[in-house]
């Protein structure tokens, strides 16, 4: 049946309830402990926003309001699916996931990071991805290391 046949917001509705998948990064899925117990939450928070939207009579505004949640089921279910938990390091010789590293800029700021995984980085928190650039320069080296590259220096003063 045509949309032109429909209710009004039949096609907008339609467009609303398609959501596209979440981007997956092309990473190996590495988190520590506690983010593979932050995905499994957030999967949990996920089912429960999906479940409270199928109670929902609208037909037009049950899809409209499950599709987020939906989506967000798929992508918490592959994330904890694929998780490979990676132990705390048992050295702080030299940096590695889940290492405290603090580090020197060429400018003189001193900043501190917990490296983790993509899903339980964030950097206002004080934890930044393995994937990202300022991680990939860090990991592996010792203090007293001046790591980068493009002009950007860092000296790493402490690892914990």
């Amino acid at each position: 049946m045509s949309v032109a046949f429909t209710k009004e917001d039949s096609a907008e509705t339609a467009s609303e309830t398609l959501l596209p998948d979440r981007p997956v990064s092309p990473h190996p899925n590495l988190v520590t402990q506690a983010g593979l117990k932050a995905l499994e939450t957030q999967l949990h928070s996920a089912r429960q926003a999906y479940d409270a939207a199928q109670a929902i009579e609208d037909v037009n505004e049950r899809r409209r309001q499950a599709a987020p949640p939906l989506r967000d089921v798929r992508y918490f279910a592959a994330r904890v699916r694929t998780a490979q938990v990676v132990p705390n390091p048992t050295s702080t010789s030299t940096v590695a996931f889940g290492s405290t590293v603090a580090f020197r800029r060429g400018d003189g700021r001193l900043q501190t990071y917990r490296i983790v995984g993509e899903d339980e980085a964030d950097p206002k928190a004080g934890s930044i991805s393995f994937a990202s650039p300022v991680a990939r320069f860090l990991i592996g080296h010792a203090v007293g290391d001046v790591v980068g590259a493009a002009g950007q220096e860092l000296e790493i003063v402490a690892i914990s």
